[in-house]
């Protein structure tokens, strides 16, 4: 018996035959470990070694501006402009004598107290048109100014109209108002929602809102027509489903057909694929346009002037969502989109983790030999793929092991970037080895 297996064993074609289907073997092995940085190789800049003008800036430590400064301040005394509208009362010219004076109620969301008398406008060029007297200038003036000069015109001159005994009053009926327009993309009916799925399961998906914007036609008061007061009527300061920032298009200096011209210019001599993420950048006048940042760092003094917050007719406040500022994963990690954080930084240790994957330590797999599981370790090689404008492209290295105690490894996340998981060379040898030992080595030891 033993004789004829040794025979057996030794005959040529029969060691032939086990050596093709031992290297077929290890062929599909090594074709199902995935070596792809033993063949796929892709170029890298350690983490350390990335340029400063290419890291994501810190999110952290900033802190909500300071609501006081998107509103302007009240004056001590309201002044007069085009399309207030006063009340004025003259006994015996508007009104008769001996009777009481019309008492007019402001409509109740308004603060204004109660007025007398009857409903005179000032016209565009500042001046009010009252019977019997030439057009009174009342621009710049206070109520009680308008009052004065309304009565030195009736009572003083060689023919005075009325004598003293004529009663005058003037008072504020309704305040002058700027239409404004707030488009607001941060409140959208669809919410997001993300569904994480680990490893080797199917993709990650991600529901986005369907982009679409509240719109808003505000009727601000004078000297209540500053960007705290749009945001508070719609809806409030921007939250985290929007980036902290706002911006204001000036409808008084709007000139559609030079921004066109200019969009026109930049379409004939720009490349779309030279911005990251698909976004263009807008195409304003700087004259035109303003931002308003909403979050600031520490001890960091806004730039926008007090008249900045200001708005007039026309005018038009835009809050963007930041439905792009999302990262992507590949390799190991499964394909996914992930929406970024507004308020505090995550790093790359972080983004590993929200997609599922541990961190350190190892995995354990079926043998292929009685159902055994082997321990095999985990995949410590991150690439991170940075778009850079011009068509260009970083790729950076991290070691996920390394990054557990050295904090220049742990790379914040920016928007758009893709994180690709995979084994290094040296982990793809030693799974390869424990795998090929187990699935062939066991089954010779007990032939």
């Amino acid at each position: 018996m033993t004789n004829h297996h040794f025979a057996r064993s030794t005959n040529p074609a029969s060691q032939l035959w086990g050596r093709m289907s031992m290297s077929l073997a290890l062929l599909i092995t090594v074709s199902l470990t995935g070596c792809t940085a033993l063949f796929s190789p892709i170029d890298t800049i350690p983490a350390e070694r990335v340029p400063a003008q290419f890291l994501a800036e810190p999110q952290a430590d900033k802190v909500p501006i300071d609501a006081s400064r998107l509103r302007q301040p009240k004056p001590e005394f309201y002044t007069l402009d085009t399309d207030d509208v006063l009340a004025v009362f003259i006994e015996g010219v508007l009104g008769d004598l001996d009777e009481a004076p019309p008492v007019n109620f402001p409509p109740p969301e308004s603060d204004l107290a109660p007025s007398i008398g009857f409903p005179v406008p000032v016209r565009d060029d500042g001046t009010m048109s009252l019977p019997l007297v030439q057009p009174i200038p009342v621009r710049g003036l206070t109520i009680q100014q308008a009052e004065a000069l309304i009565t030195r015109a009736y009572r003083d001159g060689p023919t005075p109209i009325l004598t003293d005994e004529n009663r005058i009053i003037v008072t504020l009926f309704r305040e002058r108002t700027h239409r404004v327009f707030v488009v607001r993309q941060d409140n959208s009916t669809a919410q997001r929602g993300q569904q994480f799925r680990g490893v080797g399961q199917s993709s990650v998906i991600t529901d986005r809102s369907d982009l679409s914007s509240r719109g808003f036609v505000l009727q601000l008061p004078a000297y209540k027509n500053d960007l705290l007061n749009a945001l508070s009527q719609t809806g409030g300061l921007p939250g985290v489903n929007a980036k902290p920032e706002v911006r204001i298009l000036r409808g008084n200096r709007l000139d559609v057909a030079r921004r066109d011209a200019q969009l026109a210019e930049f379409y004939r001599t720009s490349r779309p694929e030279q911005f990251p993420y698909g976004i263009l950048p807008t195409v304003e006048d700087s004259t035109n346009s303003i931002t308003i940042p909403m979050r600031l760092g520490p001890g960091e003094i806004p730039t926008f002037r007090p008249e900045d917050i200001v708005l007039r007719d026309g005018d038009i406040v835009y809050v963007d969502t930041r439905e792009t500022d999302v990262y992507y994963t590949g390799g190991l990690l499964g394909g996914g989109e992930f929406p970024l954080p507004r308020d505090y930084d995550l790093d790359v240790l972080a983004a590993v983790s929200i997609s599922g994957q541990g961190i350190a330590g190892s995995t354990r797999s079926s043998s292929g030999f009685g159902g055994a599981s082997v321990a095999q370790s985990q995949p410590t090689e991150l690439i991170v793929l940075r778009r850079l404008p011009g068509d260009r492209q970083l790729n950076i290295r991290i070691d996920l092991n390394d990054a557990i105690n050295d904090p220049r490894q742990r790379l914040l996340v920016k928007a758009g970037d893709t994180l690709v998981l995979r084994f290094k060379p040296q982990e793809e040898l030693i799974n390869f080895a424990t795998a090929t030992f187990f699935t062939f080595g066991v089954r010779q030891l007990f032939r």
